[in-house]
């Protein structure tokens, strides 16, 4: 059951970025391009994403599983350190040079657009890169941060 709930979350979330003009890279790059023709659209878009989730976590905070009965996990870190800033930077540059994020780019797939799987298979990649630097880091006991 939490599979399909799962399937249906991610459907209707790929629907949502694919009505709101997320999987648009030439309407990203334009909310991005501030001294430019800067298009406010998005804007819109992730305020109403902001009012969405702030009672939704406000309330999965009071709880100790989801509506499916799982244990609800939920982050705890709340330090800002390098690895966070450097991460955020990495996530900022490829959003700015591509127009697209992890989200939209896996909603767009199925259109089996060239540039899109490009996307998918770099940052497929660069998620492999990141698990082996952090295992190697781990098994010779260096910190991550």
């Amino acid at each position: 059951m939490q599979s399909l709930i799962a399937l249906l979350v991610g459907l209707v979330f790929g629907l949502g970025l694919i009505v709101s003009g997320m999987t648009d890279p030439a309407r990203v790059l334009g909310f991005l391009d501030l001294a430019g023709s800067w298009n406010p659209s998005l804007a819109f878009v992730m305020g109403g994403a902001i009012v969405v989730a702030l009672p939704a976590f406000a309330l999965a905070a009071r709880r100790q599983r989801t509506l499916t009965g799982a244990p609800l996990q939920l982050p705890t870190a709340t330090r800002i350190d390098r690895r966070l800033v450097l991460g955020a930077l990495a996530f900022g540059a490829g959003w700015g040079l591509a127009g697209l994020c992890p989200g939209p780019a896996l909603a767009l797939l199925v259109t089996g657009n060239g540039k899109v799987l490009v996307f998918v298979a770099s940052m497929l990649v660069g998620m492999g890169v990141f698990e082996v630097v952090e295992r190697w880091r781990q098994s010779n006991g260096r910190p991550g941060g």
